[in-house]
């Protein structure tokens, strides 16, 4: 398939997100032939400047045991075929599927691995009870790629001798088996012990082996590349499962941490202090962690560097300051300003948030710069040309089936995918709604008022009309559109990306 060029897609990226994207394009030429690409003279490796971020979120999650060291409470399966010794967990040679009792949805896997040599083996993630795990959930492969079986060195006229193997490119350790390929280069040598990080969160997988990304990918969005059906790539939750194979395989320091997804219920614990697992947005004092909108068109703020940057921000921030404050614990916008924008870019993550706005005002929240969750009246009885007035306000929205009467919380400026919410969940103007927002990738899922008003919508670029991938990160911005605005309890989770 066409590839589009790196430099085109690395500079539309915004400096948080400049890794991924980096990923996302060398990557895929890594792919393409098995191989990472030639890393310049101190130059920063992305893949591992990629690892080390979902690292910095990870460390910060609540890891669990699966794995005793002394016996396999919580696995069931073929416990003949498995061993505890000296504290490892042994798979033995020709042993089939062990599954842990417990299932698990969204979630970051942490162990570590010694293989012999030609060693194979994999981890089934949502696997069904019983399941085979690369079919009905997904495999993600444990291979020693050098090993004899899997290749023969080779006398090539001109180039000496080389080693050729036969293994697919979706055969490979790490490789989501037969749907998304690994770059290969960063096991360690037989006989030595790997670390690997599997992180399952909504369709995005990606996979860490000793401090470097070898997997980044969204399988919505992956065909199946070996032929072969695959219909647990569509899987949301299920086992862990350790493959089997007729090799011997150790395992030790097997970990999980939880990254489902919030319930809808959620509430702040007190005014501005955040729930479990949570940051604080904002402090309910005052504008710290916050910067003035530098410039209204995205793909020119993330152009900006330098002095001229600087002197945008400055200008930026003075406005902000003149037209965004906080009053008795609420932020508080009198319409007369622009934007309020994070200081910090984010890329995947739960935003939770109440706002209010009087009646027939017009706002929006931006994800990565991007908008935009809307925010607006539902009941400011505007009129379609030609069309009666309705009496009250309810006849208006029953009357009518688009626009600002459907409710707020949909992606707005959408133009393929969807832009309408599920429902009309709305308060009246000038009382408080409650946002609980989840983004993986570039899915949206929005629940207003602890109702779902958007179920993993795509949000798409609304500065490229759509033809442009989103930022891996970038700014939250809460929409200036000439109204009156109040906000508190801004939280924020970040999810492993």
């Amino acid at each position: 398939m066409e590839i589009p060029s790196p430099l085109h897609r690395l500079a539309t990226a915004t400096p948080a997100g400049l890794v991924k994207a980096a990923i996302a394009v060398f990557g895929a030429l890594a792919l393409a032939s098995g191989t990472a690409p030639a890393q310049a003279p101190g130059q920063a490796d992305p893949y591992v400047m990629a690892a080390d971020n979902a690292r910095r979120i990870l460390d910060r999650a609540n890891w669990q045991p699966l794995f005793n060291g002394r016996d396999l409470a919580g696995w069931r399966g073929d416990t003949a075929g498995y061993a505890v010794e000296d504290g490892l967990l042994v798979c033995r040679k020709g042993a089939k599927t062990l599954e842990t009792e417990a299932e698990y949805g969204d979630f970051a896997l942490t162990f570590e691995f010694r293989l012999e040599a030609s060693g194979n083996n994999g981890i089934g993630i949502r696997v069904p009870p019983g399941g085979y795990p690369s079919r009905d959930g997904m495999e993600i492969q444990i291979l020693d790629n050098d090993g004899p079986l899997y290749g023969h060195e080779a006398e090539i006229a001109g180039a000496g001798k080389q080693r050729l193997t036969w293994l697919k490119p979706w055969q490979v350790h790490g490789s989501v088996y037969g749907i998304a390929p690994a770059r290969t280069g960063a096991s360690k040598p037989v006989g030595e012990w790997n670390t690997e990080t599997i992180i399952a969160v909504d369709d995005h997988v990606c996979v860490i082996l000793n401090g470097t990304v070898i997997v980044d990918t969204f399988v919505d969005d992956m065909p199946v590349i070996d032929g072969s059906p695959h219909p647990g790539k569509h899987s949301r939750r299920g086992h862990i499962v350790l493959a089997g194979h007729d090799d011997r395989v150790e395992f030790r320091n097997l970990t999980v941490s939880d990254w489902s997804a919030s319930p809808p219920t959620l509430r702040a614990a007190a005014p501005n202090e955040p729930p479990p697992g949570f940051d604080p947005l904002f402090n309910g004092r005052d504008l710290a962690g916050w910067k003035g909108l530098a410039a209204s068109d995205a793909p020119a703020r993330r152009a900006l560097a330098g002095p001229p940057r600087d002197e945008a921000q400055a200008k930026a921030d003075a406005t902000m300051k003149a037209h965004w404050s906080v009053v008795d614990g609420v932020l508080h916008y009198d319409g007369k300003g622009d934007s309020l924008c994070t200081a910090k870019d984010y890329g995947d993550f739960e935003l939770l948030v109440d706002w209010k706005i009087p009646p027939g005002a017009d706002s929006g929240i931006y994800l990565r710069g991007t908008p935009q969750i809307q925010i607006w009246d539902p009941w400011d009885p505007r009129v379609e040309a030609g069309r009666p007035a309705p009496s009250t306000p309810e006849a208006w929205v029953s009357q009518f089936a688009n626009g600002r009467n459907l409710g707020s919380g949909a992606l707005w400026n959408n133009r393929q995918w969807r832009n309408m919410p599920l429902a009309l969940a709305d308060r009246k103007p000038g009382e408080w709604n409650t946002f609980l927002i989840r983004m993986v990738g570039d899915r949206v899922s929005v629940w207003l008022n602890d109702t779902l008003v958007v179920d993993r919508v795509k949000l798409e670029d609304y500065w490229s009309k759509g033809k442009e991938p989103l930022p891996r990160a970038d700014q939250i911005e809460l929409q200036h559109h000439g109204s009156e605005l109040f906000f508190r309890n801004l939280f924020i989770r970040e999810l492993p990306w």
